[in-house]
């Protein structure tokens, strides 16, 4: 009996410790160190809230940079690879299919940057590669009237290193420079 009151009470304690002690401070620390990134990295724009830093969005319209491709719809409570081996028939087919109508949307686009045809392991990647970007270039002019000039150096602008300068590769975030291009496209 003695045995069991004490693992009860050591149960008890390792409960409130590691379940109520310790994601309050943590909880508390991160918010106080790093606000921004405890809020989820929002990304407000005229008094609104317009996306997150770390969840691609399905971007449309031919004036827009586009996100990578994404299995889960964009949607972050949905997050789900393909699973489909690159192996199969179906894979190429798919990865054909969807070349084609690049080539048709961007009917200047020679090299295909693979991350505008693949998705992300999560099905939510924020990021494309600059090459995805620069890809993208004479569509958008095409549809803004912006110079494929401008539009280069807004890429270059919005183009983030390896972190740390090792980690990673260079990126852009793609919420973040279709929300610049919106204000060199509307007055």
């Amino acid at each position: 009996m003695k045995m069991t009151l004490t693992a009860i009470r050591a149960s008890v304690v390792l409960m409130l410790i590691c379940g109520l002690l310790y994601p309050l401070v943590t909880t508390g620390v991160a918010g106080t160190l790093f606000p921004k990134q405890a809020k989820g990295s929002l990304i407000e724009a005229n008094g609104g809230l317009v996306g997150s830093e770390l969840i691609a969005q399905d971007f449309q319209s031919p004036k827009l940079f586009h996100s990578r491709a994404s299995n889960a719809k964009y949607d972050p409570t949905a997050a789900a690879g393909s699973n489909v081996a690159v192996a199969t028939q179906d894979y190429v087919n798919a990865m054909k299919e969807k070349m084609d109508a690049l080539r048709q949307e961007n009917p200047s686009l020679e090299d295909i940057p693979a991350d505008l045809v693949t998705v992300s392991g999560s099905g939510f990647d924020p990021d494309m590669s600059p090459e995805a970007a620069k890809a993208q270039v004479p569509r958008i002019s095409k549809e803004t009237g912006l110079s494929e000039q401008q539009l280069g150096a807004l890429v270059e602008e919005h183009t983030q290193s390896r972190q740390l300068g090792v980690f990673g590769e260079p990126r852009v975030n793609v919420t973040e420079i279709n929300m610049a291009l919106m204000k060199q496209i509307t007055p």
